[in-house]
């Protein structure tokens, strides 16, 4: 602020009117330390880029940009002449993918009518050879059956079902309140056609044997590993009136109607005069027959139990014959 004068100036100099404000005029005349105008002062002397000024300088400085231009022209270059590369390396292994899966589903093919040659094969020797073993082949479900029996055909809910005042048998298994049929249920439902008397049974043409395994993997049901698809088709051979009448009366059947109840799972049971259950596919019938001990192999145990008082000649075995499915 300018100094003006005053009239009551005894020295006769001129003194300001903020005279007494001394810290305050300091404060507002020097707002930036002297060190930082000095700073400023120097950098915009200098200015905010400053290129060499000695051709050593200049000749750096050059050399710098063209190695970098080099660099990036290199690297692009490089690329474009990979890309071709690349994809070619793609369809290459593209190809060799997709002869790799035609060449195992051959395989698969060819597994499968060996399969059903040996399947054919068996069934021709067991059918001319001992009738026994033609009908232990179709009790342990490595041979198809055909006779009467059921027909349990299970459909998931349109949509979830309400339950009611019902006691629900899916909490102990930790179940969701869903109206797809589980894999719990159909365990539940097999088991009963067992308990009622079937003689064979087959889910969606899988045929149970006293190996299959009914499980799951997320919401799909799996018999033997291979999923099934809704609706559940259970066919149970055996007497007719009567396998109904004990499935609907055992553990399994009051199962599928409460659950019917509660989640709105359908389900349809028919009597069939006349069914067919496939072969249970990667079995095989397995019997064992003991030996027979030769006549001379009888005179040396009885030489044996002559020549030792306390020992006792065990009795012939009687000749049986045992089946089981191995796979």
């Amino acid at each position: 602020m300018p100094a003006t004068s005053t009239p009551g100036d005894q020295n006769g100099r001129y003194n300001r009117p903020d005279a007494s404000m001394s810290l305050l005029t300091t404060v507002m005349e020097h707002s930036l330390d002297d060190g930082y105008a000095e700073a400023a002062k120097a950098k915009g002397s200098a200015g905010p880029y400053r290129l060499p000024g000695t051709s050593k300088g200049r000749l750096m400085l050059a050399l710098g940009l063209g190695l970098a231009a080099t660099v990036v022209t290199v690297g692009a270059v490089n690329t474009h002449e990979a890309a071709p590369a690349l994809a070619k390396e793609r369809d290459a292994l593209i190809h060799r993918v997709n002869d790799a899966t035609k060449a195992a589903d051959r395989l698969q093919h060819q597994v499968e009518e060996d399969r059903d040659k040996v399947a054919a094969a068996q069934q021709q020797a067991l059918q001319t050879g001992d009738g026994g073993l033609a009908e232990l082949a179709a009790q342990t479900g490595t041979a198809a059956m055909t006779g009467p029996g059921i027909k349990l055909v299970i459909e998931d809910a349109s949509g979830t079902g309400a339950g009611g005042n019902v006691s629900d048998p899916r909490n102990a298994e930790g179940f969701r309140n869903s109206g797809r049929l589980k894999d719990h249920d159909l365990q539940y439902v097999v088991n009963g056609l067992w308990q009622a008397g079937a003689e064979g049974i087959s889910v969606n043409g899988q045929r149970l044997t006293a190996l299959s395994a009914i499980r799951a993997a997320g919401d799909a049901i799996l018999v033997d590993n291979r999923p099934l698809v809704p609706p559940y088709t259970v066919l149970a051979i055996g007497n007719g009136p009567q396998l109904a009448a004990g499935f609907q009366d055992n553990q399994g059947g009051r199962y599928l109607k409460i659950i019917q109840d509660s989640y709105g799972i359908k389900y349809a049971l028919s009597v069939q005069k006349n069914l067919t259950l496939p072969a249970a596919l990667g079995v095989t019938l397995r019997w064992a027959q003991p030996v027979v001990p030769t006549p001379t192999a009888s005179a040396s145990a009885s030489a044996s139990a002559s020549a030792s008082p306390g020992a006792s000649a065990s009795p012939s075995p009687t000749s049986t014959r045992t089946g089981v499915a191995t796979p």
